[in-house]
């Protein structure tokens, strides 16, 4: 594996667009850095809530992720993306709004958590996709691995600071409030993102239906595409899992709570930092080989959580395996948006979160049960070997193993392995936004 220094080019903050971009993402990321660890502490803390309960509403919450994923595609590439966007953010802060009325007031049944739950994960399935087609008509090919560089850098210094005051907010001031700040950022996203103006390319008149085969055609031939999805479906899987429902609860029965597992998130996010600036700054001969042996570290943190490690022991891990998520993330992002055509952007992303999602509910949904049955340990134990083995089987790929990087677009904008790239930058004027119905597609991302 070769490695080398990017090449240089005027600083991203020059770029009104990219800046108002990148804005919008750091602050509605710094309310979910609250509700990350907030929502699953303000289900405990409600009368008769357990691990089953919590289970739910956050299935509840990723199963609309997985439902309406290629819905979002589709949707994405029909009309402006960041109008879409917009849209979702609106959504999403009404979600939390609804969250944190209920947790606040201690009126909060389980039927109406869980819709509230359903709305927050329909707005992801809406927002992903529409994002990572967006960023290649900010920016131009060759800039798109440091611009997706310094995006996840800001992206996940927000994070950090949500995180490192989110323990304090629940301990001092309830779960409640931390989900309200999460709702009033998603407001502000959403007039940053409305701001936006990029010209939307032209677009086919076909159906949804033809659309999403065409977009399953781009994404089924790609060997190296569905492989690392697959992976990852059980990869996410395991990791929700973790984050959502083991790792709270191994906090809560023997790490001390909330606030012991505020540091080991937020040493994570710190880490993805340190990972996104390294991703942005070099490149490397084979990309895709290089973000699937990234996935491996996330597996130690986890099997330290089910020998009861300290708790400085499992940040320091945690910090690693941050580094590693956010190379792996830069990596792969770039080389589907340099690699898949950008009519066809919006909707093979959305099979690219399809695919990843595909056990994530599951995960959430059974971890807590398994947990109860099994004990919490035995459960963390079982998610970390799922990462490894996932991880191993996706090396197996020959396209993983030897798919090469290239910064040179050829003619036609073509990659050397025959996949169209987007990237050339549009005059920065509003979008000729017909109406939904005579637009088309939508691209995924892995967040």
């Amino acid at each position: 594996m070769t490695v080398t220094e990017s090449s240089g080019g005027a600083p991203l903050w020059r770029d009104r667009q990219f800046v108002v971009l990148a804005l919008a993402r750091v602050i509605s990321v710094l309310g979910n850095g609250f509700a990350r660890v907030a929502l699953a502490f303000a289900v405990l803390s409600l009368p008769g809530a357990g691990a089953s309960r919590l289970s739910l509403v956050l299935a509840c919450q990723a199963v609309p992720q997985l439902v309406f994923i290629l819905v979002g595609g589709v949707i994405a590439d029909r009309m402006s993306r960041s109008r879409l966007m917009a849209l979702a953010d609106v959504l999403g802060a009404g979600a939390y709004a609804g969250l944190a009325a209920m947790v606040l007031t201690g009126h909060a049944p389980l039927p109406a958590m869980c819709l509230f739950a359903v709305a927050a994960g329909t707005a992801t399935a809406l927002f992903a996709p529409a994002l990572d087609g967006l960023v290649p008509l900010l920016v131009p090919a060759s800039r798109l691995q440091r611009a997706n560089g310094v995006l996840r850098m800001g992206i996940n210094g927000s994070m950090l600071l949500g995180l490192a005051l989110s323990g304090v907010t629940v301990a001092l001031v309830g779960a409640g409030w931390a989900l309200a700040l999460n709702s009033a950022s998603f407001v502000v996203s959403a007039a940053l993102t409305a701001r936006l103006r990029v010209t939307t390319p032209a677009r086919s008149k076909a159906s949804g239906w033809a659309d999403l085969r065409e977009g399953w055609h781009e994404f089924a031939s790609r060997q190296w595409l569905w492989v690392v999805v697959a992976q990852y479906a059980v990869v996410v899987a395991a990791n929700n899992a973790n984050v959502g429902v083991l790792g709270p609860l191994a906090a809560d029965q023997h790490l001390g709570g909330p606030r012991a597992w505020s540091v080991i998130v937020a040493a994570q996010a710190l880490g993805t930092i340190a990972g996104a600036g390294l991703a942005a700054r070099v490149r490397v001969g084979r990309p895709v080989l290089v973000a699937v042996l990234c996935t491996f570290p996330a597996a130690l943190p986890i099997t330290l959580l089910s020998l009861r490690a300290p708790v400085w022991l499992i940040a320091t891990t945690m910090f690693g395996a941050g580094i590693a998520s956010d190379v792996f993330g830069v990596l792969w992002t770039t080389t589907v948006q340099r690699r898949i055509p950008e009519q066809a952007l919006s909707r093979v992303s959305s099979y690219d979160w399809f695919g990843s999602l595909a056990f994530a509910p599951l995960g959430l949904l059974i971890a807590g049960p398994v947990a109860t049955r099994v004990g919490t340990d035995t459960a963390l134990a079982g998610c970390a070997t799922l990462i490894v083995v996932a991880t191993a089987g996706a090396l197996l790929s020959p396209e993983v193993r030897r798919l090469g990087a290239s910064d040179e677009v050829g003619a036609g904008g073509v990659l050397p392995d025959g996949a169209s790239v987007a990237g050339t930058r549009p005059a920065e004027e509003p979008a000729d936004e017909t109406s939904l119905s005579e637009r088309a597609q939508e691209p995924g991302d892995r967040a």
